[in-house]
């Protein structure tokens, strides 16, 4: 079921939001050659709680920190680690998610270390950008594929593998709630798009392949070729022109 949010709502999950993205914005100051995920994680924890919120990853189906930090090959859900150490040339994606007075924010970037590939920063700025299409297509009277349609479209045509097997989701009161947003499939089909409607949108796309596997941990996700992936995400509102961007400072 769609759960429809008033303004009043929808300004809470801005203010979880806003949260997430300050967070996120101040940890890419630490995000250079040397830096463990789990330092990165640890200053995450702290800078939510210390701003009135709660992690909201942390304990979500077991997984065990406040941050997803998935490097290179891995496409997200990478369990934060002090043998994860960062290196010149890696891409690092950042997932973040709070709560505050019982409502989520759920944001994500993937930046480099130091001095990435060009085929790199290419990667970053074209999954950036399919982002940007789908946004534009979160307006009410389109259809919900209408948003999966343009992420695919722009993506491929860029010559990039969309992940499949995973998708964004409705968020509110709840860190995933429907609908899902697949990043992928024949627009107009799936619920008609209305205001009230907050959706995480997060394209994921891989250098080579679609394809994805789970590590042992049960929760990596990793390309099938050992290609670079990246994954960005806003959580966004229908309105009547375009999504409004909520995890954004």
């Amino acid at each position: 079921m769609i759960i429809y949010r008033s303004p009043q709502e929808i300004e809470k999950i801005r203010k979880s939001c806003e949260l997430v993205a300050r967070t996120v914005q101040h940890l890419i100051r630490m995000v250079e050659p040397g830096v463990s995920t789990a330092d990165l994680d640890r200053e995450a924890e702290a800078y939510i709680r210390s701003e009135g919120g709660v992690p909201a990853f942390k304990g979500y189906r077991g997984f065990p920190a406040t941050l997803c930090t998935s490097i290179n090959a891995e496409v997200v859900h990478g369990i934060p680690s002090k043998t994860r150490i960062l290196k010149d040339g890696d891409i690092i994606g950042i997932d973040c998610g709070a709560i505050i007075d019982g409502y989520y924010g759920d944001h994500a970037r993937t930046i480099g270390v130091g001095n990435i590939s060009a085929v790199g920063q290419t990667l970053l700025d074209a999954t950036r950008e399919a982002l940007e299409i789908g946004i534009a297509q979160a307006k009410v009277g389109n259809r919900l594929s209408d948003i999966s349609h343009a992420i695919q479209s722009y993506s491929e045509s860029q010559g990039y593998g969309v992940v499949k097997a995973f998708v964004g989701h409705g968020i509110g009161t709840a860190l995933h709630e429907e609908p899902q947003v697949p990043n992928f499939g024949p627009p107009g089909r799936g619920p008609r798009l209305r205001e009230g409607m907050v959706l995480a949108l997060e394209p994921m796309l891989n250098m080579g392949t679609a394809d994805v596997s789970i590590l042992s941990d049960n929760w990596t996700v990793v390309t099938a070729d050992g290609a670079l992936s990246a994954h960005f995400e806003h959580t966004v509102a229908v309105s009547e022109n375009r999504g409004i961007v909520l995890s954004q400072l």
